[in-house]
C-alpha cells in the first residue's frame, strides 16, 4: 500500500492536522495513515477520521511518502531508530518534537530522507495555531511548500533558520499558557469589580483574541496600539501604570527565557 501522509504518535497535533488538512482538502481519508499505541486510540480514530489506523510505526513509515512524527521529545530517538530503515527514498520527515535538533534526527535515518522540524502549538486544535518549521539539508522547495500548506492549514506558518527553534518554542511553543493566566487574572480583576466570573471571562478571552487580531490585520507596532487605546488622563493609563509597576512586562520577558532554556535541555533530561 501508499499513503501520501502517515502520521506516527497521532494525538492532539495529528488530530489537528487531519481535521484542517481535511477541511481544506488537502487530502483525502484513503490517502492517511496513522499508528498509535493503544487499540483504542486507534478505533477512536478510525471512526472519527475514516482513515487507515494502526499500532505499528515501521508499517506508516514504510507506506508513506510524508511522515509526521507527533511524539514527545523523550520517544523520539527509539522511535527514529526503529523505523529507520523502513522510510521510502525521496520521503519526507517532519518532527513536532520540542528541543530535538535537525542533526540529531538526521543522524538516525538514511540520507536520502529529507527533514523538517517543527513546533506548533496548542491552538492548532482551533484552527489558529501558531507553527515555525526549520529544514534539514535534503528539503526541496516543493517538500517545503508542502509543509506550509499542510500546517498552514491549521494556522500561520513561518520558516525560520533552526538557531532560533528553542526560542520559537519558549515563545508560542508555551505562549498559550501564558495567555491563559493572562485572561485569567483579567477575569479576576472583572470578578473583583463585581461581574459575573462567566462573563468575565468572556470578556477577558473575547479582548485578547481581539487584540491580537488588530494587530495581525494592520501590521501595527503593538506599542502604537496601545498609544491608540491610552487617552490622555484616561481609565487606560492608570491600568497601565499597574502593569508597569507590578513588572508584568520584565516577567513575560523572563517567561520567555526560561522556557528556551529548558527546550535546549529537553533532549538530555
Amino acid at each position: 500500500m501508499s499513503y501520501k501522509l502517515g502520521i506516527i504518535g497521532a494525538g492532539k497535533i495529528g488530530a489537528a492536522l487531519l481535521s484542517g488538512a481535511f477541511a481544506r482538502g488537502l487530502f483525502r481519508p484513503e490517502e492517511i495513515i496513522l499508528s498509535v499505541r493503544t487499540e483504542s486510540h486507534r478505533a477512536d480514530l478510525h471512526e472519527r477520521f475514516k482513515v487507515e489506523s494502526c499500532l505499528d510505526n515501521r508499517r506508516v513509515a514504510a507506506e508513506s511518502d510524508i511522515v509526521i512524527l507527533a511524539v514527545k521529545p523523550k520517544a523520539i530517538v527509539d522511535i527514529l531508530n526503529s523505523i529507520s530503515g523502513d522510510l521510502r527514498k525521496g520521503s519526507l520527515l517532519v518532527s513536532t518534537a520540542a528541543g530535538v535538533p535537525l542533526d540529531i534526527i538526521e543522524s538516525r535515518v538514511p540520507g536520502y530522507v529529507a527533514v523538517v522540524r517543527t513546533m506548533p502549538n496548542l491552538a492548532i486544535s482551533v484552527g489558529e495555531g501558531m507553527t515555525v518549521f526549520s529544514c534539514g539539508r535534503n528539503v526541496s522547495e516543493a517538500q517545503a511548500d508542502k509543509v506550509t500548506g499542510l500546517f498552514g492549514s491549521v494556522g500561520r506558518v513561518l520558516r525560520l533558520e533552526e538557531q532560533h527553534m528553542d526560542a520559537v518554542t519558549g515563545l508560542s511553543g508555551s505562549g498559550p499558557a501564558y495567555i491563559y493566566i493572562i485572561i485569567e487574572a483579567l477575569a479576576d480583576g472583572g470578578v473583583k469589580m463585581g461581574l459575573p466570573r462567566d462573563v468575565a471571562i468572556e470578556m477577558a478571552a473575547q479582548t485578547v483574541l481581539g487584540a491580537a487580531k488588530t494587530l495581525l490585520v494592520t501590521g501595527e507596532h503593538p506599542a502604537k496600539l496601545k498609544d491608540q487605546v491610552t487617552t490622555p488622563a484616561g481609565v487606560t493609563i492608570d491600568g497601565i501604570m499597574e502593569l508597569e509597576e507590578g513588572g508584568l512586562r520584565v516577567t513575560l520577558i523572563k517567561a520567555v527565557m526560561k522556557a528556551t532554556e529548558r527546550a535546549r535541555q529537553l533532549l538530555h533530561k
